[in-house]
């Protein structure tokens, strides 16, 4: 074979726009990471359980969503931009917009490439409205038929890489979110507790922020605070 030989992929409409926005917060956020470990035993040994009580099935996405949502309304900087021009805006430039809405766009494996579909206010919605809503974009994900609406508008984002066994990586931020939460797969790690080691499910958080608009303590007690309710279901319903 003439290793000069090439074959072309065409990208998708939705392909193209992602990846302008990809690149585009990649050369212009000057972005930090923070990782930390959240203890999801409980939480995933409710899975099965919570799922029936609510009669739709719940993921570890339904609960990072729902996590992330909540911790942002609680650290609203997490959703802000910064904006060097500001033309609708009296307002000396440069600027940091926080947005009122917090969409969380969530990354989904599709025949098509990445795609990332947005749960809009996700921070108003249940768990069972959030897992509801979570199967139609993904099903829609999978079959091409996702809306640029569906695709718009997110202020924050998830990328959960642990059902392919990834432990730890780092996420791009993508336009127009303020950060993305990188989540890999929950390992058997044996821990002390109460003068015992005893197994728990460890699964790692990582967040990329625009250091231009977040500062490190800031960032550090959000994603306290993403792991403190994934640790207790309560936090969650």
């Amino acid at each position: 074979m003439d290793s000069t030989t090439t074959t072309q992929v065409p990208l998708t409409r939705i392909q193209k726009l992602i990846g302008k926005r990809m690149l585009a917060s990649k050369r212009t956020k000057p972005c930090f990471y923070l990782e930390r470990k959240a203890d999801v035993t409980e939480l995933l040994g409710r899975r099965h359980k919570i799922s029936k009580a609510l009669k739709v099935k719940i993921t570890s996405n339904t609960f990072l969503i729902r996590a992330l949502a909540l911790a942002a309304r609680r650290y609203p900087l997490m959703l802000g931009r910064f904006v060097e021009e500001d033309m609708d805006s009296p307002i000396e430039t440069p600027v940091v917009r926080i947005p009122e809405a917090i969409n969380v766009g969530f990354a989904v494996n599709s025949p098509q490439g990445l795609v990332v579909p947005v749960i809009k206010h996700a921070d108003r919605k249940t768990m069972a409205e959030i897992a509801t809503e979570e199967k139609t974009l993904v099903a829609k994900s999978r079959s091409n038929k996702l809306t640029l609406e569906e695709i718009e508008g997110e202020t924050i984002a998830l990328s959960n890489l642990g059902a392919y066994g990834i432990d730890t990586f780092y996420g791009i931020v993508p336009l127009p979110a303020g950060t993305i939460l990188s989540v890999g797969n929950p390992t058997y790690t044996v821990v002390p507790r109460e003068s015992q080691f005893v197994a728990r499910r460890l699964m790692s958080l990582s967040i990329a922020v625009d250091h231009r608009v977040i500062h490190d303590d800031y960032a550090a007690k959000f994603l306290c605070l993403v792991a403190k309710k994934l640790q207790d279901p309560n936090h969650l319903l």
